[in-house]
């Protein structure tokens, strides 16, 4: 009788040893699925990750290669041309902008257009004259069209703007260049006027505006009336720029001008306004 049991007790420790190594084996094999599932994941998520990378480094390596320098903000990228792959050096610290269509091209003391430039799609933007003349308010048509959706979205909220003078010629920059020197001085022309060729509202994509309620002057003061102050927080939201800030002046070159508006694009426009940024500060030197 002990026999029988001493051999029936080898028989269940032999039992349980055979059931403890077929759960191990279970155990090692559920391991070695998730542990080659996971690193299936890992190459996957890998694979991805490096594919986005690649995307991201092609695209900003061919941005890099037409000059155009990338500026992030939440949305999405915004993209300025180059300062240093838009003009050609033609004197002592004066260079030539080499893409004058472009709603883009930056002109200012030291970037002039080409001899002889005009737009060729110059149009009337069609807004209210409120005392202004008609033949002064030449733009290139992109600009127009977003200057007559600004002068209607003024005019719903009571502001009533004026066109006041967007293109001009060299021949009439020249004219008006010397006139200010000889009845306001130097000094005072170098602040508030550009050497004929290097104007903004020579690339027609300039304009400048003041109200029916401060007379129809451009001075500084209209900065400060309703009409200025709509004009200031409004104007990107139709691609337009306070071209020249109280607050830049020093990066500029020009003195405050809250008259003057730039058309650049509404996304453009945006992006500097809520940036608090001119044109100098996003154009790559």
């Amino acid at each position: 009788m002990s026999q029988f049991r001493r051999k029936q007790k080898q028989s269940k420790l032999l039992a349980f040893s055979i059931i403890c190594l077929f759960a191990l084996c279970i155990l090692g094999a559920m391991l070695f699925v998730d542990k080659s599932s996971n690193h299936s994941n890992q190459d996957s998520k890998k694979g991805s990750l490096k594919s986005k990378l690649e995307t991201i480094f092609n695209s900003s390596e061919a941005k890099a290669k037409t000059g155009e320098k990338i500026h992030q903000n939440q949305n999405n990228d915004i993209v300025f041309p180059s300062d240093k792959d838009t003009a050609k050096k033609v004197g002592n610290d004066l260079y030539e902008v080499t893409n004058p269509d472009s709603i883009l091209v930056h002109v200012d003391k030291t970037r002039k257009l080409p001899d002889g430039y005009t737009p060729n799609d110059l149009v009337y933007p069609n807004v209210p004259l409120n005392g202004g003349v008609k033949d002064k308010t030449k733009m290139r048509k992109e600009a127009a069209l977003a200057l007559e959706d600004l002068f209607s979205s003024a005019s719903k909220d009571g502001i009533q703007l004026t066109a006041v003078s967007a293109f001009r010629s060299f021949d009439r920059q020249v004219q008006l260049h010397n006139s200010y020197i000889k009845s306001l001085g130097s000094d005072w022309t170098n602040k508030f006027s550009a050497i004929p060729g290097t104007s903004e509202h020579q690339t027609g994509l300039a304009i400048d505006v003041s109200s029916v309620a401060y007379g129809n002057q451009l001075e500084q003061g209209f900065g400060d009336t309703k009409e200025g102050k709509w004009l200031a927080e409004n104007a990107h939201r139709f691609g337009y720029i306070i071209r020249y800030p109280k607050d830049k002046v020093n990066i500029t070159g020009y003195d405050y001008e809250p008259w003057h508006i730039r058309y650049v694009g509404e996304k453009n426009a945006t992006y500097l306004y809520t940036h608090n940024l001119a044109l100098e500060e996003v154009m790559e030197k």
